[in-house]
């Protein structure tokens, strides 16, 4: 099936073919962050300057996800579908083992897929339409853009223009406006119905049944005008068949308050009175039973708190015992999408629920090159802004390793079954502070850290799989990856231990003039 010929595909992906020659070193996650810190990932302008190593980025993606599923890809070559998804769209359709398949074997037909992608595309904003990207018990766990309003609708580029503040940033093109396009928007009283038809039918197709809105407000206005909307504002109650979540979380702006206070979550509050935040948290009763969670104090929770009862809740749908999906958006689908996207599959692998063949630096290439890179996150003007959304993600982990973040139905933080000795997500994701030096000064390079041997220049201890206790200090070895002053990635994060304590992955290492 298609599926089988993509993971077979994929598993070569990364190598060459059997002909006597050495087959090229697998891209790490130096390259990828070099990359990713110094250009903006664009399926039309992929081939070039940076071509190949952008080719190389997403073929392992392919090989990483080829280890544990069989999955179809739908082609997005130029950008033909969404000009900031990647080029190759991974659809899984199940694990790879027999077992998983005869129990959650995938009943969509790619070629129904493509045409429901096709057609739903225009109803989100800048055409990013609903894409599963994790699967997990057989449920679809999605990303996108908000709902497209009039002014998307019916004019695009202009849009776009007024959206992002100048047309060097206007991604939708009018290249991307087909004839179907123009002729859904010829009839003006049936325009919303007949495109939020088509995403709604895609919603189905997939089994999603909970929308999880992040946004901050009920739709995003812009110089006055409505340039997005969102389910739980659709007049028409379009969606109303769905379940419908309001969790209001900030934007990439306020990220920049983070960076500003030395990287520090802690105490950090979002100002919930500001004028364009109108919309309330809601999330139906019959789903906040059991998290033993106040959602009533949702604005005095600092940043710490707020994503940490976010995942919960996100965890607790996907985790249910229906067998629904869930879709998470936020504006673009590009800063806070991903953050929660990257959190879920990262929590899930920690469980040995997902992704089970992979090793905390693969999992790691996976989550930073296609959750983030390849669905377009702006990387280098969000550091050139200090909006540092995509340092948050990964600096957070270390407050989601208690036993309350897992999906299991047993405790499984102390013990994962059969993966080299039971890798954790606290042994993965402990921060380890190096001094910084200025907060408002870059630094010129950053540092991929993958160690092996315990016991010296390291002060990060290890967690033992069998007992619990911390223990062992890795050995500290450097691999210096200079970068551009002005795209410096910034901040510590150190991941130990791998193999029953014996590596440790850190990532993003500042290094201060």
């Amino acid at each position: 099936m298609a599926g089988a010929r993509a993971a077979a595909a994929a598993s070569s992906a990364g190598s060459s073919a059997s002909s006597g020659n050495q087959p090229p070193q697998e891209p790490g996650l130096g390259e990828l962050l070099e990359e990713f810190s110094r250009t903006q990932y664009r399926a039309k302008e992929c081939s070039g300057i940076g071509g190949s190593k952008v080719e190389r980025i997403e073929k392992r993606c392919l090989e990483l996800f080829g280890r544990d599923y069989c999955f179809s890809v739908i082609p997005n070559m130029n950008g033909d579908i969404c000009g900031h998804y990647p080029r190759h769209i991974v659809f899984l359709e199940y694990e790879s083992s027999e077992k998983e398949k005869d129990t959650f074997e995938s009943t969509v037909q790619v070629s129904k897929l493509q045409d429901l992608i096709h057609r739903s595309k225009m109803a989100r904003c800048r055409g990013r339409f609903v894409c599963p990207v994790i699967l997990f018990k057989g449920k679809h766990i999605c990303r996108s853009a908000t709902l497209a309003g009039w002014g998307e609708l019916y004019g695009r580029s202009g849009y776009n223009y007024f959206f992002s503040g100048g047309a060097d940033d206007a991604w939708a093109d009018v290249e991307d406006v087909t004839e179907e396009d123009c002729a859904v928007r010829s009839g003006d009283t049936h325009l919303f119905d007949k495109v939020r038809g088509y995403d709604i039918k895609l919603l189905r197709y997939l089994s999603v049944k909970y929308i999880c809105d992040l946004m901050v407000e009920n739709k995003k206005v812009k110089f006055g005008m409505n340039v997005t909307s969102s389910e739980k504002v659709d007049k028409a109650q379009r969606y109303a068949d769905f379940t419908l979540l309001s969790i209001p979380y900030p934007g990439c702006e306020f990220f920049k308050e983070y960076k500003d206070r030395d990287y520090m979550a802690e105490g950090l509050i979002f100002n919930w009175k500001q004028d364009y935040v109108d919309a309330p948290l809601s999330i139906p009763d019959f789903l906040t039973h059991s998290l033993n969670i106040d959602w009533s104090q949702y604005q005095s929770w600092d940043l710490v708190q707020q994503t940490q009862n976010y995942l919960k809740l996100l965890l607790s749908l996907v985790n249910s015992d229906d067998d629904s999906g869930l879709l998470v958006h936020c504006i673009s689908g590009w800063d806070r999408t991903p953050l929660f996207i990257s959190l879920l599959r990262l929590s899930l692998w920690a469980d040995g629920l997902i992704h089970t063949s992979l090793k905390p630096a693969e999992i790691l290439y996976l989550t930073v090159a296609y959750d983030w890179f390849l669905f377009g996150h702006m990387l280098v003007d969000r550091l050139s802004k200090g909006e540092e959304i995509f340092f948050f993600c990964f600096n957070f982990l270390k407050h989601i390793t208690s036993e309350e973040f897992s999906a299991l139905k047993t405790q499984r933080r102390k013990s994962l079954p059969a993966r080299d000795a039971g890798f954790t997500l606290e042994d993965i994701c402990m921060l380890r502070r190096k001094d910084r030096g200025s907060t408002t000064s870059l630094g010129s390079d950053f540092s991929l850290v993958m160690e092996s041997s315990p016991g010296a220049a390291g002060t990060g201890p290890s967690r033992s799989a069998d007992s619990g206790s911390l223990e062992e200090e890795p050995l500290i070895l450097s691999t210096e990856c200079p970068l551009e002053p002005a795209t410096t990635l910034r901040g510590p994060l150190a991941f130990p231990p791998g193999a029953g304590g014996s590596q440790v992955f850190q990532l993003l290492i500042l290094k201060p003039f």
